[in-house]
């Protein structure tokens, strides 16, 4: 016992190992150099769709606010994990140490967690701007608006601060090795030689009523909505509401069905294959879709970027 306790000591302010789906790519200088590009896809496309928002007056409403802010943890998000993995496989190391893990784990929940509250926010807003377009201006002010996201941001944190030093306390001396690319939580509670069985069930109770309350929040902001836009008489009214609810929920069906696997199903259903894939859908795949769904399907989003290359255009020629 003695000994074993020793190994888990050692293993756990040691280094742990990534293993990473590289490891597993019959083709990994392809895969990374993909990844590399979807990475800076992201970067380039939620930084082009904040500055965007914030450089045209028409677009400074609570919407835009929140859709430049969901933008911004995007990025924050796919940062937290891809630049690690992908200096991991160009310098042919893929450690990383307690605490770097720790503090991995913390960014990703605490984001992965404002993310949800975000979406809710976001629905919220849709319902009172089409339920209640009289009293919009009124309930959702620039000072409402900050207190929700600052209440998003807060809630996130809290879910880290929960999870991630009671995670790290367990002793590791099963492996070194994380079959995963970033210091998830389940993938690391495989690693624990005590029994977590309780933790487990606690932590998955906690998340689900961390994505209940966002799909609460979600569900009767929509069902409020499909009954106003039933009751409306005009075809370009519906035709409107539904453009501007269905990039939303395009984002919320991927965030949260990804999400939900990986924090709601029991340890029975996950294999670290399985895990890996989930967790690339939404850490890089949907950061990297969100800025496309809110520009493309987006009339003053386009028309505000058409705007802005054009002014750069004629900068550009008043210089010459």
């Amino acid at each position: 016992m003695d000994n074993t306790m020793l190994v888990a000591n050692n293993i756990k302010w040691s280094n742990f190992i990534l293993m990473g789906f590289f490891s597993q790519s019959k083709h990994p200088v392809l895969l990374s150099v993909v990844i590399f590009v979807v990475f800076l896809m992201t970067l380039f496309g939620n930084t082009i769709l904040i500055l965007v928002v914030y450089s045209q007056t028409h677009l400074h409403t609570p919407m835009y606010f929140f859709i430049s802010q969901l933008s911004l943890m995007d990025m924050m998000y796919i940062s937290v994990t891809v630049p690690k993995m992908l200096m991991d496989q160009v310098m042919g190391v893929n450690e990383i140490s307690a605490p770097e893990c720790e503090m991995q784990m913390f960014l990703y929940l605490s984001l992965l967690g404002s993310e949800c509250f975000l979406l809710a926010a976001m629905a919220y807003d849709r319902y009172v701007a089409i339920c209640h377009p009289l009293h919009y201006p009124i309930l959702m002010n620039h000072r409402v608006c900050l207190l929700l996201v600052s209440g998003c941001w807060f809630l996130g944190s809290v879910d880290g601060f929960m999870l991630t030093p009671v995670t790290m306390t367990f002793p590791f001396c099963r492996s070194q090795e994380i079959h995963h690319f970033f210091c998830e939580v389940p993938a690391l509670m495989k690693l624990s030689c005590s029994d977590t069985s309780l933790y487990e069930m606690l932590m998955y109770r906690c998340c689900a009523l961390m994505l209940l309350i966002p799909v609460i929040v979600i569900s009767s902001s929509y069902t409020f909505i499909l009954l106003t836009i039933h009751r409306m008489n005009s075809a370009e009214g519906w035709k409107k509401a539904l453009t501007t609810c269905s990039s939303h929920m395009m984002v919320v069906t991927l965030f949260y069905g990804a999400s939900v696997y990986t924090y709601m199903f029991p340890s029975s259903y996950h294999t670290p294959e399985k895990d890996m894939v989930v967790s690339v859908f939404y850490t890089i795949i949907t950061t990297v879709l969100n800025p496309l769904i809110y520009s493309i399907r987006n009339k003053d989003v386009t028309g505000a970027l058409k705007k802005m290359l054009n002014v750069g255009t004629v900068f550009q020629e008043t210089i010459k």
